[in-house]
């Protein structure tokens, strides 16, 4: 059990991109919380610090309640390669996917137990009667029992689901179902998500969010995206006008000095147009569905790389597929003709520093013509925000939230995560029609400060733990 600091964000720096009217309704919000909890603390427990759309979010937005000095904490659990190994099961089955199409019987239950019964000591010492909890995801629902009768007011936030619920969905919730009444709330980011079986007054739908200002999304002028990019190798340069610099969370200006691990033939061009992905090295991810779709479907210009983006696997505690889903990628990538090989790209990006990572995927995002998310199963998708926020055009898969972001041929382009062709032509039309493409990336930018920034998304989980209180 681990403890992440919250450094505290200043909320009126939102004065640059809300109305009045919304910044003076969050800060209502925030002062009848703390009525409300009453002199009680605000709990946040998930499976990993870093690396992942949920400790991304928490690493964001948990700053800007600490600033409105409402008491709020973050504990990540620990784990163990067996439990890891259950969730990554659970997480697929969630998702309607087979996965491993490993068991989910009493021997599982029992690891997926015993390793959180291991957690619960020091849990207990910090959580006390009267605490609000809210727990991510599946690795930490099996928690809820010990907390709710330890007096602790106990939601559960799901950010994973099927469009459609099948076998394997039903499967996982009849695993995951005799933990749910314990909690006095489940919330999805889509209402689709909700479980058959459980009470639909208990669910909640809250959309996830990003920070505007964090190292991923803050303004980055192409001076010091070029300088950023160059010097963690992702795409050298031939002149470089600015400095690798970001701020960094607690307002310190930062610098990338780290570098990447390319996987190429050769450097990225300077000059190159680029079609990206950002994402985890995950099989619902699709990265080698994006490459074959780019390189049998996609634009012929050979000036037109695609460049395939995620983390150093090894830095990602809870995903124990990372590793083998990037050496399959990187073998079909060796397959490829050699003229293909040389317009794909795979970028391992160093995790040592959350918001140097963060930086370099701004910029990379920023210097795309193109971001793409063709995932084949989606929760939310936080990097189609993210993409939009900066006015990206985007192609994204009909799937999930993203389908909830993008306003398909508005604020984006949707299509069929099994259509390669379609996928290619998404890509050959963007790419063809620049004026058409700019104007729908504004159009993204202006739906993303309308329905997904922290604000919003805070005030709804405060008003959801007030109701636990009466």
């Amino acid at each position: 059990m681990n403890e992440v600091e919250i450094a505290p964000q200043p909320v009126d720096r939102f004065a640059a991109v809300l109305a009045a009217d919304d910044l003076e309704r969050f800060t209502i919000d925030v002062r009848d919380a703390k009525q409300r909890l009453a002199g009680h603390t605000l709990w946040h427990i998930n499976s990993t610090a870093e690396g992942g759309g949920v400790a991304e979010m928490l690493q964001s937005i948990l700053g800007y309640l600490t600033d409105s000095a409402l008491p709020v904490r973050w504990l990540v659990i620990d784990g163990n390669d067996e439990f890891f190994a259950v969730t990554k099961r659970i997480h697929h089955l969630l998702h309607g996917q087979p996965g491993d199409e490993g068991p989910l019987g009493e021997p599982e239950r029992d690891i997926y137990e015993s390793a959180l019964m291991a957690e619960l000591p020091a849990l207990l010492e910090r959580i006390k009667h009267g605490d609000a909890v809210i727990l991510h995801d599946p690795q930490t629902l099996g928690l809820a029992p010990a907390l709710t009768e330890a007096g602790a007011h106990v939601v559960w936030s799901c950010h994973i689901g099927a469009d459609e619920p099948n076998d394997n969905t039903r499967r996982v919730w009849r695993f995951l179902a005799p933990y749910t009444g314990y909690t006095a709330f489940q919330v999805f980011s889509r209402r689709q998500y909700g479980w058959e079986n459980l009470d639909p007054d208990r669910i909640a739908v809250i959309p996830p969010c990003i920070d505007a200002f964090s190292a991923k999304n803050q303004r980055l002028d192409e001076a010091i995206a070029t300088a950023i990019l160059n010097a963690s190798e992702v795409v050298p340069a031939k002149t470089v006008r600015g400095e690798a610099v970001y701020v960094g969370r607690n307002g310190e200006l930062g610098q990338v000095t780290r570098k990447a691990t390319m996987i190429e033939d050769a450097p990225i061009p300077s000059d190159a147009t680029l079609v990206v992905q950002v994402s985890r090295w995950d099989p619902l991810k699709d990265h080698v569905g994006v490459m074959a779709g780019f390189c049998d479907h996609g634009p012929a210009d050979e000036g037109i790389h695609l460049v395939l983006v995620g983390p150093d696997p090894e830095s990602v505690t809870d995903d124990p597929e990372g590793t083998a889903s990037l050496e399959e990628l990187k073998e079909t990538w060796r397959r490829l003709p050699a003229d293909k090989r040389r317009q794909v790209h795979i970028a391992c990006l160093p995790m040592d520093d959350v918001d140097e990572n963060a930086a370099i995927v701004n910029a990379l995002q920023r210097r795309a013509a193109i971001v793409v998310q063709k995932s084949l199963a989606e929760g939310f998708g936080l990097t189609v925000a993210e993409a939009m926020w900066k006015a990206r055009p985007t192609v994204g898969s009909r799937v999930g939230g993203i389908q909830d972001q993008i306003e398909s041929g508005v604020s984006g382009v949707l299509v069929d995560p099994e259509n390669l062709e379609l996928f290619g032509e998404a890509l050959r039309s963007l790419l063809g029609n620049r004026s058409s493409a700019a104007a729908m990336g504004k159009r993204a930018h202006a739906r993303v400060a309308q329905e997904y920034l922290a604000p919003s998304h805070l005030a709804r989980y405060l008003e959801l733990i007030g109701r636990t209180y009466s």
